[in-house]
């Protein structure tokens, strides 16, 4: 019997509900790290702090914000003291000493405004800010300087403001002791800015799940080496590192440029002990020389033929591993760029992607009509590569080969013709993926 009678048949969802389940122990007793936080160190160093997720919950150790402060420029006031303003019956208040934003809290005096400056402390006893420009004159007025003569500098108001207008009072964004963020939170630029505020130098997150990542092929050879005929460059370590880092990981690349099953074997055991998922690309097919099948299958990978296009050969499983004590989740892609990389969409993507935290850790599906007919093997979920027009339709690049890769590094969508579509029409509805984000 041929290996590729060998191989178990599956469907698509099949498969990727054999790849979450597979993939579910990474979620369990994930590693926490701890990180400094500050401006400087996210400038240096960004992508320490892209695509991370809390470990634990985070309690508030102030309030925010930490004093009463006013909301506008303008005069804090005692909003009883401009009872009945009205633009033909103003009231005069002195004008006092100025609080900037930085100054130490003040407190007013009786028949006085005070000038004061957004993000300034509101001075005990005022209850209100009246914004400069609903002030007469609407510019603000020195004391001592050459606004004061014989009489005291004083200002007019035209209304009378409700108390605890344009005012930020203590802890009206969060009180000392209230939750912050929860565990599990992803941290985007908001999350890190309230935990600086806060006065927060450390917060722990999770730590990024490790993949350790082998393009295989005894043909397979670093770019800018000098290639020998029948060699050809190593497109498929670029493409997976890339897509494995927007997922949130955290990527060790180690090609393994040999079809000897000792030769990856032992790339395997070297970088599993410090790795949580192994993902392996090529050498999975019915061929005579399939290092990845051959070293894997007695390890505990199941090898099975997924019925899409591109992308048929698949494997999951299991394999002991030092560091491991249940052994660590091996997922194998076939070797042609376009079919990995689908693969990876398909299958892991948004495993990875919901484990880092992302909000949105799947594509999302559109429903867009075709600019062109389409013919699909009725027995594959057939993906294909595609642009869309600025009316909103759906035009393929390229062909359905998978080897095609400039095709799809000239798309932005992926389009899904199912298990039973034989073909499309145009004008047809199809399901849409956007990959331009």
């Amino acid at each position: 019997m041929s290996k590729n009678e060998c191989m178990a048949s599956r469907s698509l969802d099949q498969h990727a509900a054999a790849a979450r389940e597979l993939l579910a122990c990474l979620g369990r007793d994930r590693a926490v790290e701890t990180i400094a936080l500050s401006a400087s160190r996210i400038a240096a160093a960004p992508d320490a702090y892209r695509h991370r997720t809390l470990a634990h919950d985070v309690v508030s150790p102030g309030d925010l914000p930490p004093f009463d402060n006013s909301q506008m420029d303008g005069y804090a006031v005692r909003a009883a003291e401009l009872s009945g303003a009205t633009p033909d019956a103003t009231v005069q208040l002195r004008v006092d000493t100025q609080v900037n934003a930085g100054d130490a809290i003040s407190a007013i005096r009786p028949g006085s405004a005070v000038p004061i400056m957004t993000g300034a402390p509101l001075p005990t006893g005022a209850d209100a800010v009246v914004p400069i420009e609903r002030v007469i004159p609407d510019r603000f007025l020195s004391v001592g300087g050459s606004d004061a003569g014989s009489d005291p500098v004083t200002v007019e108001f035209t209304a009378t403001p409700a108390p605890e207008d344009f005012v930020r009072r203590r802890g009206s964004d969060v009180r000392a002791g209230n939750l912050l963020l929860a565990a599990g939170t992803a941290l985007g630029p908001a999350q890190l800015g309230v935990i600086a505020a806060t006065g927060l130098t450390k917060i722990d997150v999770l730590r990024r799940i490790r993949v350790l990542l082998i393009a295989t092929g005894h043909e397979i050879r670093e770019p800018g080496t000098a290639l020998e005929p029948g060699q050809i460059y190593d497109a498929n370590s670029a493409v997976l590192s890339q897509a494995l880092i927007d997922a949130g990981c955290t990527v060790m690349a180690w090609p393994c440029s040999s079809d000897d099953a000792t030769d990856l074997l032992h790339i395997v055991e070297k970088g599993s002990p410090t790795a949580d998922l192994v993902i392996t690309v090529g050498g999975v097919s019915a061929g005579a020389r399939e290092v990845v099948r051959d070293a894997l299958g007695p390890l505990g990978v199941e090898f099975s033929h997924v019925a899409m296009q591109p992308g048929g050969p698949q494997g999951l499983g299991l394999v002991e591993a030092a560091g491991h004590s249940d052994g660590i989740p091996v997922v194998t892609f076939p070797g042609n760029p376009v079919s990995a990389l689908v693969s990876f969409e398909i299958f892991v993507r948004p495993i990875l992607r919901r484990l880092a935290g992302f909000a949105r850790p799947e594509r999302e599906t559109l429903r867009l009509p075709l600019a062109e007919r389409v013919e699909s093997p009725a027995g594959k979920h057939q993906v294909r590569r595609a642009s869309i027009d600025p009316d909103g339709r759906v035009r393929l690049v390229g062909g359905p080969s998978s080897h095609l890769l400039h095709s799809y590094a000239a798309s932005t969508a992926l389009v899904h013709f199912p298990v039973g579509l034989s073909h499309a029409d145009v004008g047809d509805l199809v399901d849409v993926w956007r990959i331009d984000d």
